[in-house]
């Protein structure tokens, strides 16, 4: 998602296994914010005791960084419903007033009736706050999505600075 956003390829490595981001990276965009990219919390093909790692510190750094957060993506596939650590992670966030959207990836993957429904049932699982925004489908292959997720990470961006301006 990072290398659709940016519309570069090669920059946030990819791979057909789940589980390859490890660590935690961070990508500076236009010299002024950055995109971090996480450690997957669903379904990785990694040995446990590196999975076991990626908790603590996913948490270590969104605690850490809280106040310099202006949006978290809450990335889930759309494939699949989604998972109790999905859940978990967008009411970690939410617990701690970290602004957040979910998406839904993948979405090239599903033919036009199931995108319908995989949108729907995204929006079942994690009703939307008032004024907040409902999950919606992005693409990485296709870019479906990808100027609407642009459109909130901006408004996001605008937002944070007005809060800081007034701190």
């Amino acid at each position: 998602m990072i290398n659709a956003l940016l519309g570069t390829k090669g920059l946030a490595r990819t791979s057909s296994t789940p589980g390859r981001t490890q660590t935690v990276n961070f990508y500076r965009v236009n010299g002024e914010h950055f995109f971090v990219d996480l450690p997957g919390y669903g379904y990785a093909r990694a040995p446990k005791s590196v999975r076991d790692q990626w908790g603590p510190m996913v948490e270590g750094f969104l605690t850490r960084r809280r106040d310099a957060i202006a949006l978290a993506v809450v990335l889930v596939d759309a494939r699949h419903p989604p998972s109790d650590l999905d859940h978990t992670m967008l009411t970690w966030l939410i617990d701690r007033d970290t602004p957040c959207i979910v998406t839904g990836v993948k979405a090239d993957k599903l033919s036009g009736n199931d995108r319908v429904k995989a949108e729907a049932a995204l929006a079942r699982a994690f009703p939307t706050a008032e004024g907040g925004v409902a999950p919606f489908l992005v693409s990485a292959v296709n870019g479906l999505g990808v100027k609407f997720l642009w459109h909130q990470i901006d408004a996001a961006l605008a937002a944070h600075r007005e809060l800081q301006s007034d701190s």
